[in-house]
């Protein structure tokens, strides 16, 4: 496709130039001016019913990845290497079972669009390429955060567009990452890439926040051959624990998320990173934005979990995931636009979704659970608050999982990007949806592909911001939101 860089300027029928000429090149390869029109009157009939009927969005990233199989997109009558162990229950949303962990998920149902045709080529852990409009990715830059080739995360990018709109500083930010910085708490490896603002700067990287609490429950966890035990904030936290704006972003390199994580008060952290500013006699806008919210009244209350009643606390579970999500509610609330709860890896690299071995026993005792009742309790919140209407909620990651089962202990599948599954509700989505088909063993998608890169341009449309709007990348070119992304019209009210 030929494509005409330059400032935009829209014809009366709203055409704009830049695409006109782009005509010009579509038809040397069998496209019409009338296809570009059709297609444009089409994308204008969409924009006019569900451009920016969400306010806020609150992204539940699964890191590591559950299977399609075991989630929403269930084949029971597929062979017992497939299928495995687990049962399906049907759920709120005819047609449409869900894995027998999932209870309280399945209630709900009815409230969410279920998209099972998601594919892509990189079968890695990549959070980047899942969450930003970066075309292609390398193990490398996956494992290089600030890899220069990087583009800026969705939530980075949504921060960017409203201080594009007002430079005000508000009492709650645009873009907050819960529940601590990511690949922080666990061992291993390096960290990762993913929710950083790349070329648009570091003053619109995430304000991640930090656990205040303790694990109360003990499980085992297996690393090629070695079992640890650990306390697992994901299967069971404190009913005293909360969150706290703890960016280790704001600091200078030699204070590490060790050093953070002993601080004993929130006063502490503010005295240490106020002697820390006064070392700077160069002004950093992002530090300053992120002092501000240190010590912002409104930030502390969000993200105070303890200030809901038990029954709320108890809706949501009191696991670290379901407490996140409990905290994400209260963030859209108080005026955050996005909102990122992140499923990360705790104790060991290759934890979280990531059951590559002991895939039952860890659905069963640590994941299923605490997703279920932390997934069901935002759903139900948001809807008896009339929030979901205008709260796009997006439960997403970086792939799948193989169909069929390997001979590892306890079962386990393997990465699998060929064909997964996605959940959107509220927020201009329609309600009790399926969208997207694979085939008999879940492993290819059959009907209606959707790639990473339409959810980002989904987000941003039903956010309110017009896909044509451009950045400007490090070496100064102008750069489209997302450059290949369309707008996934199936799952939208």
């Amino acid at each position: 496709m030929l494509r005409v860089l330059g400032s935009e300027k829209r014809l009366c029928n709203g055409l704009s130039r830049r695409d006109l000429l782009q005509v010009g090149g579509l038809s040397l390869f069998g496209h019409t001016l009338a296809n570009q029109l059709r297609a444009e009157s089409e994308r204008k009939e969409t924009r006019d019913k569900h451009f920016g009927k969400a306010k806020s969005c609150i992204l539940l990233f699964l890191y590591g990845s559950p299977s399609q199989l075991e989630f929403a997109d269930q084949k029971p009558d597929a062979p017992v290497e497939i299928r495995g162990e687990l049962g399906s229950i049907n759920s709120s949303l005819p047609g449409c079972q869900v894995c027998e962990l999932l209870p309280n998920t399945a209630k709900v149902m009815h409230h969410v669009t279920v998209a099972r045709s998601l594919t892509h080529n990189q079968p890695i852990h990549g959070v980047a390429y899942a969450t930003t409009a970066v075309q292609d990715i390398t193990v490398q830059m996956e494992l290089s955060p600030h890899d220069p080739n990087h583009w800026p995360y969705m939530g980075s990018v949504v921060s960017w567009l409203e201080k594009r709109k007002s430079s005000k500083q508000k009492p709650v930010p645009d873009n907050v990452f819960l529940p601590w910085p990511m690949s922080s708490q666990r061992t291993g490896e390096v960290a990762r890439a993913g929710p950083y603002a790349a070329f648009l700067g570091n003053e619109f990287n995430p304000h991640f926040t930090r656990f205040v609490g303790k694990a109360n429950r003990k499980i085992t966890k297996t690393l090629t051959t070695n079992t640890i035990e650990f306390d697992e904030p994901y299967v069971g936290i404190d009913k005293d624990a909360y969150f706290t704006l703890g960016d280790a972003t704001t600091l200078p390199a030699d204070m590490t998320i060790d050093r953070l994580n002993k601080r004993k008060s929130l006063l502490e952290q503010l005295d240490e990173t106020r002697r820390e500013r006064d070392k700077y006699a160069v002004s950093d806008p992002f530090r300053e934005s992120a002092y501000s919210m240190i010590g912002s009244e409104a930030i502390r209350k969000a993200l105070d979990v303890r200030r809901e009643a038990p029954a709320m606390r108890d809706q949501y579970g009191h696991t670290l995931f379901g407490q996140s999500c409990l905290a994400a509610r209260r963030l859209v609330e108080a005026g955050s636009r996005f909102v990122t709860v992140f499923w990360d890896e705790f104790g060991l690299a290759g934890s979280g979704w990531d059951t590559h071995w002991e895939h039952y026993p860890r659905m069963k005792n640590e994941l299923m659970p605490g997703f279920d009742r932390g997934y069901a309790g935002l759903i139900t919140d948001l809807h008896a608050r009339g929030m979901l209407d205008d709260t796009l909620v997006i439960v997403l990651s970086e792939h799948g999982r193989t169909p069929k089962i390997n001979s590892a202990r306890g079962g386990g599948r393997d990465h699998w990007a060929q064909a997964y599954t996605a959940l959107f509700a509220g927020g201009g989505t329609a309600r009790g949806r399926v969208v997207g088909k694979t085939d008999k063993i879940g492993g290819t998608v059959v009907d209606y592909p959707i790639s990473p890169k339409d959810v980002l341009s989904t987000t941003f449309h039903l956010l309110g911001y017009d896909l044509e709007t451009t950045m400007t990348d490090r070496v100064g070119r102008p750069q489209h939101l997302v450059p290949t992304g369309r707008v996934i019209r199936d799952i939208l009210a």
